[in-house]
């Protein structure tokens, strides 16, 4: 059971106002890394996105005429009816989409240039640039997920060992929500008995007994601790373990994190003090990312600051 701080944040903080606004509006963003690549891709998504796909894009038929879920060739055009380049095309109409609403999904070429275009293209048409998190922020919004598979994404993007995707992976699919909907619906059920036998006495609805209801509350309140001790397995999984490697100048740091790493990333010298800063790198152990830091070696300082 653990957080992620991008989609969470986003989404513990949208106030009433905020989902008014989302549902009215339409956002696009490039979902693929910045850089050069073969294919990157842009999303539109809203109310308004396919009538922004009919004006950038020029087909053998209209977007809005595509039917959903169907890749189409077209081009991507600017305001002018210049050419920004060719594309494929898909629809994806709600509810049956990622976000829940009607989506766009424009696959052009990867360069940064061209993608940029592509995006300033669909902005120019009426949509507005995406927050960080904001798709999956209307997916949780529009009942296509809950709020701990929204926080599962963004795990399942930064997971560096095996061990991190699977669990990501197991909160994407819900389970552990299911955990946590099971837990709510028996104390609902619990309290739901205990004010109907208080309220409805002539109804002969017994409540039950000190012992079973202490049991039945003991055996919540284990569920949720064993719950809660996932959270600092999660938290591992996400950010790893900090290992310092410290010790006196020329020990033998820099090539006991070369030698974890399995490849020359730090100087090693006879040289004293050839290591002046800390250098952080990953290694993957048993499925647990550790962060090793070599660190400057200990030393008697001879400067007077």
């Amino acid at each position: 059971m653990h957080r992620s701080t991008e989609e969470s944040s986003i989404v513990n903080s949208t106030s009433a106002e905020d989902r008014q606004l989302i549902a009215g509006d339409t956002i696009a963003a490039i979902s693929t890394p910045a850089g050069e690549g073969a294919i990157a891709l842009v999303r539109i998504s809203g109310a308004d996105s396919i009538a922004v796909a009919d004006k950038i894009c020029r087909a053998k038929a209209t977007p809005s005429e595509f039917a959903s879920h169907v890749q189409h060739f077209g081009e991507i055009v600017d305001e002018t009816e210049r050419l920004i380049d060719q594309v494929m095309m898909s629809i994806h109409r709600a509810p049956t989409s990622y976000t829940g609403e009607d989506l766009v999904e424009i696959s052009c070429h990867g360069g940064m240039l061209v993608s940029a275009r592509v995006l300033e293209a669909c902005l120019r048409a009426g949509a507005r640039a995406a927050r960080p998190g904001e798709f999956t922020e209307r997916a949780f919004l529009n009942g296509k997920m809950d709020l701990t598979q929204a926080e599962a994404v963004i795990d399942l993007i930064r997971a560096k060992t095996d061990l991190a995707l699977r669990s990501a992976t197991e909160q994407l699919e819900g389970r552990l929500g299911e955990r946590i909907r099971k837990l709510r619906d028996e104390l609902i059920s619990l309290i739901a008995h205990i004010e109907a036998s208080i309220d409805f006495p002539e109804e002969g609805i017994a409540p039950d007994e000190n012992e079973r209801l202490a049991a039945r509350l003991d055996s919540i309140r284990n569920e949720i601790s064993i719950l809660l001790a996932t959270a600092g397995q999660g938290r591992i999984l996400r950010e790893g373990v900090r290992v310092v490697i410290y010790g006196a100048t020329n020990a033998g740091k820099s090539s006991l994190l070369n030698g974890l790493l399995g490849y020359e990333r730090v100087i090693v010298s006879e040289t004293h003090g050839t290591t002046r800063d800390t250098i952080e790198e990953v290694i993957n152990l048993r499925g647990v990312p550790v962060r090793l830091l070599d660190t400057a070696g200990l030393r008697t300082s001879t400067s007077k600051l």
